[in-house]
């Protein structure tokens, strides 16, 4: 299965934008949207594809980085195959923007005095018949808000032709568990070395999906409330089994670090082509930290199910904030997800950290 079509011809492809320019020719170029309002961003019939997507704000409070949300439909599905806040789905950790420079997603620093940043996203997000893609701004009940403007472009390509049967679509997911739930018997919020987990059960469930697809990134934030390295925690990703049923996972890890390509118990942020550690707050390594991984090069296939988990703490012994969004494509109809929560339970835990 692909998540693009190499094989198109040159004289059979249509490039073109949708974006919030000015329609009566002026300099409003953006897209004014109140709490509680959903604008339609894009509604384009097919055969094509999104290549590019990419926006920003000014003036915004870092708590629209998850009041935002973002959905999007392929050929008239019922549910949506995207569905996540748009900061997190950009790579936007914590409602705090800090510099991304990956293949899959980039995050541009703008004017400081605006607050402002620049966001995009390069994965491709295939349709056969129509695509459409929607903002949700989600009010929290008694905190006022004001509008929000907001810029963005959309690139695409149309084909003259159907869209190859082994073309999947694009997904996004968010999920949150906070905190985290002990394994029973563990000893909690230490670097422990004892324990063991030969099931899964209790890991951090990223990804559950059903159907016929590859995984090709996950964005993981970790709020780290206890302290100390709680990244001990592995990486098991069940490929067409799951937690509890297959033993050994088709993927074992040997520790957070890894996953995301870094050195032991990495204390300082970085951005690479695949692999980042583009937020930690401490160099304890308490507080908010977060990391991505593409798995561009590398993508996880499986042919009826995925199940991507990770301990939190070494056999689950670390009660923590942790949050995510996967990335996938994948034959429809897709695995229903979990409800999003509220806008209000959506926020990182405080305090904050400034812009």
């Amino acid at each position: 299965m692909l998540y693009h079509d190499p094989s198109l011809l040159l004289d059979s492809v249509y490039s073109y934008r949708v974006s919030s320019w000015d329609r009566s020719g002026g300099n409003h170029d953006w897209v004014d949207i109140h709490p509680g309002q959903s604008v339609n961003l894009l509604e384009e019939p097919g055969p094509g594809k999104i290549t590019h997507f990419y926006w920003t704000t000014a003036f915004a409070s870092c708590n629209h980085y998850r009041q935002l949300v973002l959905r999007a439909w392929w050929d008239g599905e019922d549910s949506p195959s995207v569905e996540a806040p748009l900061g997190d789905l950009f790579c936007i950790p914590h409602c705090t923007p800090v510099p991304v420079r990956s293949l899959g997603a980039t995050v541009n620093l703008g004017a400081e005095s605006l607050l402002s940043w620049g966001c995009n996203l390069y994965l491709p997000m295939p349709f056969a018949s129509s695509a459409r893609v929607e903002l949700t701004y989600d009010a929290i009940p008694g905190h006022p808000a004001d509008p929000i403007g907001f810029w963005y472009h959309i690139d695409l390509e149309r084909y003259a032709g159907p869209l190859s049967a082994n073309v999947g679509r694009f997904h996004a997911q968010w999920r949150r568990e906070n905190p985290t739930t002990l394994a029973p018997g563990a000893e909690p919020n230490v670097t422990g070395w004892d324990g063991v987990n030969l099931d899964g059960r209790e890991n951090y469930v990223a990804l559950e999906a059903e159907g016929r697809g590859q995984m090709v990134g996950l964005h993981l934030q970790v709020d780290n409330i206890a302290g100390g390295w709680y990244g001990e925690g592995d990486d098991l990703v069940f490929v067409d089994g799951k937690p509890g049923e297959q033993w050994p996972p088709t993927y074992h890890g040997t520790g957070t670090e890894e996953i995301f390509g870094g050195g032991a118990c990495p204390n300082r942020p970085y951005a690479g082509p695949y692999t980042g550690f583009h937020l930690v707050e401490n160099r304890d390594c308490s507080g908010k930290n977060a990391m991505y991984r593409w798995y561009l090069a590398d993508p996880i296939r499986f042919t009826h199910s995925l199940v991507w988990t990770i301990e939190h703490g070494h056999a689950n012994n670390y009660e923590n904030d942790y949050a995510s969004v996967a990335y996938w494509y994948q034959d429809e109809p897709h695995a229903q997800f979990p409800l999003l929560p509220e806008a209000g339970a959506r926020l990182p835990r405080f305090p904050k950290m400034t812009q």
